[in-house]
């Protein structure tokens, strides 16, 4: 499935293992784009921050981002590693990473949901031979539901606080740059955390009490902005919808007017897994965007939940709003430039092939073959002739 969108890898270095990492990851997010453009409408449109606060359609936002999105992917991913089998393995697998962990899983369904399906691939291989006739339903199934629930159980008490470990991590690595004053280079550790799906730990759980405790003593603080600043995102989704691949391009308008105004930064997550590469772009503009911020002395009074340009306008200081939109402008200017150079402008990316048809009739003379010579065995028509068996010459007397 994963080369639906990605094209064949071939070699064995280390970019074409990364390539291939990138192409199965982007196999398991790809299928399920649609679920995460249904969440981030309605994430938009009902949360108390959005268009039309709804408190009972908000109740939505969090199952959907906890449960239905990680039950997805590892559903899809163990349907890669091993079809229909592995997919409803993948998914009761990562039960146990959902409810081991207050964060959105989808880090730990991308692992535990072809794990799982892998597992069972080479337990149906030992049993398939030693099982007796009749009895094959019976094994399947057993063997389908102890692997489940036992990969459930590894998710609760490993795959979970794994996952937890690389977040608290990150979240600390982030921590120490902006205590150290190297905010451009916080953006080489928050992106490449944001496309694994732990901006929200990022931004809520470190950088917005700390720019909490800061707005409090100078009524602004540019720690708001360091995660959740719109411009990588619209700089890469516009480089996609002009150089990325065709088949992909047409579903770009959508995912840039869910993420520029609704905030939702979730939509381009996939399309940097789909070509890892591209996460140099989205560091690159990153970390413009926060030199940008810095120089200009730009800062939010608050976090802008969701991340959308509306939020950032109704968030910003009185007279802070050049500083904000220079920020944003040269972030997607840069993440676009950088991306576009990374996919090769397109270069790569042929037309699809046109059906092949009649050819038309040349217009240069055709010179007619040579025709064999005719011979005695040959009639006037161009056939052969049969052979009639030699007769004796008869003299008259």
């Amino acid at each position: 499935m994963a080369d639906t969108y990605t094209p064949p890898v071939y070699g064995s270095g280390v970019k074409a293992t990364v390539q291939r990492i990138g192409g199965h990851l982007a196999g398991m997010i790809m299928p399920n784009i649609g679920a995460f453009i249904a969440w981030g409408l309605i994430t938009a449109l009902f949360i108390p921050t959005g268009w039309l606060p709804n408190p009972a359609m908000e109740a939505m936002v969090g199952p959907i981002v906890k449960i239905l999105l990680p039950v997805l992917i590892a559903y899809t991913g163990g349907r890669m590693v091993h079809g229909q089998r592995g997919a409803v393995v993948g998914a009761v697998a990562v039960m146990g990473v959902v409810v081991g962990s207050d964060v959105p899983m989808l880090l730990g369904a991308m692992i535990v949901g072809p794990l799982a399906a892998y597992i069972l691939k080479y337990v149906d291989k030992f049993t398939e031979q030693r099982t007796r006739a009749g009895f094959e339903m019976l094994v399947d199934n057993f063997t389908a539901g102890i692997v489940g629930g036992a990969m459930a159980v590894a998710g609760v008490w490993g795959i979970g606080p794994i996952v937890r470990t690389i977040t608290t991590g990150a979240g600390n690595a982030v921590g120490w740059l902006v205590n150290n004053d190297l905010l451009p280079i916080a953006s080489v550790l928050i992106e490449p955390a944001k496309v694994l799906f732990l901006n929200n730990a990022i931004n809520h759980g470190v950088l917005g009490p700390l720019g909490i405790a800061e707005a409090a003593q100078t009524g602004k603080s540019i720690l708001f902005m360091l995660e959740s600043n719109p411009g990588p995102g619209l700089g890469l989704l516009l480089a996609f919808l002009l150089f990325g691949p065709r088949s992909l391009r047409p579903s770009t308008p959508a995912a840039m007017i869910i993420h520029f105004f609704g905030g939702i930064h979730e939509i381009y997550f996939p399309y940097v897994l789909m070509k890892p590469r591209l996460i140099l772009a989205v560091i690159a503009g990153g970390a413009a965007g926060v030199f940008t911020f810095l120089i200009t002395g730009a800062g939010l009074v608050s976090t802008p939940s969701p991340g959308s340009i509306f939020a950032y306008v109704a968030v910003t200081p009185r007279g802070g709003w050049l500083g904000m939109l220079a920020g944003i402008v040269i972030a997607t200017a840069v993440t676009f430039v950088v991306a576009a150079v990374l996919l090769g402008f397109g270069r790569g990316e042929k037309e699809p092939p046109a059906e092949a048809g009649p050819e038309p009739a040349e217009s240069a003379p055709v010179t007619p073959a040579p025709q064999p010579e005719r011979s005695a065995l040959t009639s006037e028509n161009g056939e052969a002739a049969e052979e009639s068996p030699a007769r004796p010459v008869v003299k008259e007397a």
